[in-house]
C-alpha cells in the first residue's frame, strides 16, 4: 500500500472524525484509501466510500457488514479497527495503517516468493484465518490484493464480501461475490460456502505466491470459473516442498480439504526444513532486504500535530473545503498578540505621564484579566462537515 502513496488532490477532505490526512494511499470501485494521523501521531488507513456507492442501499449493506466484521476480529494478521462512521455522508472506516505492499505488487515487481518465506506466509495466513473463523466469519475474499507484507508478517484486509457462516449469498446488483481467480468452487457456482471456501483461496493464494501467477490462470472471468469448477490447478511450477500445503487446500469438494489446525501442523513440519529466522524479524533476510528497498518504503509525509476536532468515531463532511485548523504560533495568534498589546498608547508629552499613569492604576484595579487564548473545537479554526473511507 505505501507503494503509491500520492500527494492529497483539491478536491480531498483534509480531515475525517479525529484523523488529519496527509496523503492518498489507493483507490478502488469502492472509494479512496488516505494515510491519516491520530490526534496522538499514530498512522492509520482511512478508507472513504465514494459518495454515489453511499446512496446505493446495497452497497451500505456490504460496506456495514464489512465494518462490522472487522471490528469484531482481532488478530497480529489482521488490520484492527480503529474507528468507523458507516451512517456517517459518506461513510467511512479507519484501520492501522500497515507499512507494507499487497502481496500482489511484491510478486508483480520482485517475482515469487522464496521457499521458506511461502512457508511463513502460510503460517501467518491460517493464523489470521483461524481468528476470522472463530467468529463466525468466512472472509470469501482471500486473494493477493487483500493480503498486505509488512515487516513483521502478513496482514489479511478488506471483509467487504465477508458473511457469517450462515449467511446467504450476495447476488444483488453491483455487488461482487469474490474474485474469480481465487474463489472456490461451490463460490463460483453461487453455492452457499463456509470455512473452506476460504480454504480453498488460501491455497490459490500460496501457490501464487510461489509461483507468480494465479492456479486457474487468467483471462474472462466466466472462463476462469470454468476452470475452477471443472478443471484442474496448474501446479508444476510449484516447488515440490510446498505441495503437501497447497494440494489439499485445492481439493474441489469442500469437505475433502484440510482443518486450519491441521494446516498448522503442516506448516511446522515443513518450515523446519529451514534455518531458523533471525530474531524480531518475521520474514527470511531476503524478503526483508526487498521490503526495505526504495521500491516499498517511500517517504510519508510526517503527522501535523495539531488539536483534534472531536473524537476519532465523529466524522467531518468533506462538502465545502475544510480549513485547517488554527496553529499556536505567537506571529499568528490573535488572542497572544492581543494579551501581550499595550492597553493604552503613551503619548508622547512627558507632561501628561503622571495623570496617564494615575489613570491606569485606576483602569486595573477595577477590569478583569485577559482571557487566555482558547483551542477548544469553534474557537479556533474548528471544522464542522464529515467524510468517510473505503477500500475497494
Amino acid at each position: 500500500m505505501v507503494a503509491f502513496v500520492e500527494p492529497l488532490a483539491a478536491d480531498d477532505p483534509q480531515q475525517i472524525g479525529g484523523f488529519r490526512l496527509h496523503a492518498r494511499l489507493g483507490a478502488g470501485g469502492m472509494g479512496r484509501v488516505y494515510l491519516g494521523y491520530s490526534p496522538g501521531g499514530r498512522p492509520v488507513a482511512v478508507k472513504v466510500v465514494h459518495p454515489d456507492l453511499a446512496r446505493d442501499p446495497e452497497f451500505m449493506q456490504r460496506f456495514r457488514r464489512e465494518v462490522a466484521a472487522a471490528q469484531t476480529v482481532s488478530d497480529a494478521y489482521t488490520a484492527a479497527v480503529v474507528g468507523a462512521g458507516p451512517d456517517d455522508t459518506p461513510p467511512w472506516l479507519a484501520t492501522t495503517f500497515v507499512p507494507g505492499p499487497p502481496l500482489a505488487d511484491l510478486v508483480a515487481k520482485s517475482g515469487p516468493l522464496p521457499e521458506d518465506a511461502v512457508w511463513r506466509l502460510a503460517g501467518g495466513l491460517a493464523e489470521a484465518l483461524q481468528a476470522i473463523h472463530a467468529q463466525g466469519l468466512v472472509h470469501r475474499d482471500l486473494k493477493p490484493g487483500n493480503i498486505l507484507i509488512a515487516a513483521d508478517g502478513p496482514r489479511v484486509i478488506d471483509f467487504g464480501i465477508s458473511r457469517t457462516t450462515s449467511g446467504t449469498v450476495v447476488t444483488a446488483t453491483r455487488t461482487a461475490i469474490g474474485t474469480p481467480a481465487y474463489m472456490s468452487p461451490e463460490q463460483a457456482q453461487g453455492h452457499p460456502v463456509g470455512p473452506a471456501s476460504d480454504i480453498f483461496s488460501l491455497g490459490s493464494v500460496l501457490a501464487f505466491a510461489a509461483t507468480g501467477v494465479a492456479p486457474f490462470g487468467g483471462g474472462e472471468a466466466f472462463a476462469i470459473g470454468f476452470r475452477v469448477v471443472h478443471g484442474e490447478p496448474d501446479l508444476s511450477r510449484v516447488p515440490a516442498s510446498l505441495r503437501p500445503i497447497i494440494d489439499p487446500c485445492l481439493a474441489k469438494d469442500p469437505g475433502l480439504r484440510p482443518a486450519l489446525d491441521r494446516l498448522i501442523e503442516t506448516v511446522a513440519a515443513g518450515s523446519a526444513a529451514y534455518p531458523g529466522v533471525t530474531p524480531g524479524k518475521f520474514w527470511p533476510d531476503q524478503v526483508v532486504a526487498v521490503l526495505e528497498s526504495g521500491t516499498f518504503t517511500p517517504a510519508l509525509p510526517p503527522p501535523t500535530m495539531v488539536p483534534a476536532t472531536g473524537p476519532a468515531t465523529h466524522a467531518v463532511h468533506p462538502a465545502a473545503p475544510t480549513p485547517r485548523p488554527a496553529r499556536y504560533t505567537p506571529a499568528t495568534d490573535q488572542a497572544v498578540a492581543r494579551r501581550r498589546r499595550p492597553r493604552w498608547l503613551l503619548p508622547a508629552a512627558l507632561g501628561l505621564a503622571v495623570v496617564i499613569a494615575a489613570g491606569i492604576a485606576i483602569a486595573l484595579a477595577v477590569s478583569p484579566s485577559p482571557k487566555p487564548p482558547s483551542f477548544l473545537p469553534g474557537e479556533s479554526g474548528s471544522v464542522t462537515a464529515t467524510a468517510a473511507a473505503s477500500h475497494g
